[in-house]
């Protein structure tokens, strides 16, 4: 019986060579994960960081100072937060990019700007003098930011949302109205559209239970390699 043909590891010969030669090895690759409140993105990206073994980098909301007077007086406070968010996205995107190591991101710099703060504007509670003004700063920022390798943008309707948000401890979410989750997802559907820095791979999250069904995640994963050809080491089941 002849031996089953040996499938290169790409990334790991690219790595092999760089480190022979004393130059600093290519990066790894780098996928974010966007969608709503609620959508399944931390789920996901914790999911694939176990998986791949590769490094997961999470969204840290709750330490924002500004968020708690946001929810008080949201026109008062919506430029603050927005420009808050930004610069500590770009900060943790610039450190994320430098590294050659793999990583997943829960929530990306650009959700912000397109999504957030968009929405901000159309509601009256961010003003056209401090839009343009965050408009020009994130324009200016993610010039000097490359984009993810592979965007996983995460799709679930108002009812999914709302459930999830229910099964966790954020108090503040819970009392989030439908409109403004229905909203958000008319924005991030627009944004996923117009998205052509990276590819986008667009799911639909409300029968995927990333936490605990394992073959929805393994499939999840099979599209992700599919997508970024070469760049991720088949299982090794797969392998052999």
């Amino acid at each position: 019986m002849s031996a089953a043909p040996h499938r290169r590891d790409v990334a790991g010969d690219a790595a092999g060579a760089a480190a022979a030669a004393g130059a600093k090895p290519p990066p790894g690759p780098f996928v974010a994960i966007a969608g709503n409140i609620g959508s399944g993105k931390s789920s996901l990206t914790e999911g694939l960081s176990r998986l791949f073994g590769w490094r997961a980098s999470y969204e840290i909301v709750d330490e924002n100072p500004y968020l708690a007077d946001f929810y008080r007086d949201m026109a008062r406070w919506a430029f603050p937060l927005q420009v808050y968010f930004l610069s500590q996205r770009f900060r943790h995107h610039q450190q994320l990019v430098r590294e050659t190591e793999p990583v997943v991101q829960d929530r990306t710099i650009y959700e912000d700007a397109e999504i957030f703060a968009r929405n901000l504007h159309e509601r009256g509670l961010m003003n056209e003098r401090d839009y343009a003004n965050y408009r020009e700063l994130f324009s200016v920022m993610t010039e000097f930011l490359r984009p993810p390798d592979l965007i996983v943008f995460l799709r679930a309707p108002v009812s999914t949302l709302r459930e999830r948000i229910a099964s966790r401890g954020r108090p503040f979410e819970r009392a989030i109205p439908d409109g403004y989750l229905r909203r958000l997802n008319e924005l991030y559907d627009d944004w996923a559209a117009r998205w052509t820095a990276s590819p986008i791979l667009v799911l639909d999250s409300a029968p995927l239970d990333f936490a605990h069904d394992p073959a929805a995640l393994e499939d999840v994963a099979a599209r992700v390699r599919a997508a970024l050809p070469g760049r991720i080491p088949e299982p090794a089941e797969t392998r052999r």
